[in-house]
């Protein structure tokens, strides 16, 4: 069994988890990018030994700074950070879908009808999780990455054009 294939299962095994388990994928996914944001602040700020001017450093401290106190809300109440990141997503999700539109319609590309579908769908689902927000905030999250995981797995099981490796 190749890599890929052994890849696909823990996804799909994931997204089934994310899916069935949409709260608790959610709170972990958010408090994961606590971790991120934590880690990029500290990065800033490990970092302003490189800068030369005195102001250079100053914004890099800042931007250290902010990084970490958003970790740090993120992680004290990841619940609320939750709600908070549910909207955001649904704004990106409904800018995005309109980018595609706006992609797909000014295109000439064979597969602009996908582009233009795409782009629909996404619009929709961002706008869904705006106009349902924040009632939507405790499950949609980890749904969508449930789906998002599984849809990965998908594409990690369809054949490649590379010719089989002996494993």
């Amino acid at each position: 069994m190749n890599t890929r294939r052994i890849a696909a299962i823990f996804l799909i095994v994931a997204s089934v988890a994310a899916i069935l388990l949409p709260f608790a994928s959610a709170t972990l996914l958010t408090i994961g990018l606590g971790g991120i944001v934590f880690v990029a602040g500290l990065n800033q700020l490990l970092r302003i030994g490189e800068i030369e001017s005195n102001q250079g450093k100053i914004f890099k401290g800042l931007s250290g700074l902010l990084y970490l106190g958003g970790a740090v809300f993120i992680l004290i109440d990841p619940i609320d950070s939750e709600i908070s990141l549910t909207l955001f997503a649904g704004v990106l999700l409904l800018v995005e879908g309109l980018m595609e539109l706006a992609t797909g319609a000014s295109a000439n590309a064979p597969a602009r009808g996908l582009v233009v579908v795409d782009g629909i769908v996404t619009a929709i689902l961002g706008l869904l999780l705006v106009i349902e927000w924040p009632s939507d905030s405790l499950w949609a999250l980890g749904t969508i990455f449930g789906v998002s995981l599984f849809l990965s797995a998908l594409n990690l099981l369809k054949p490649t054009d590379a010719p089989p490796t002996a494993n």
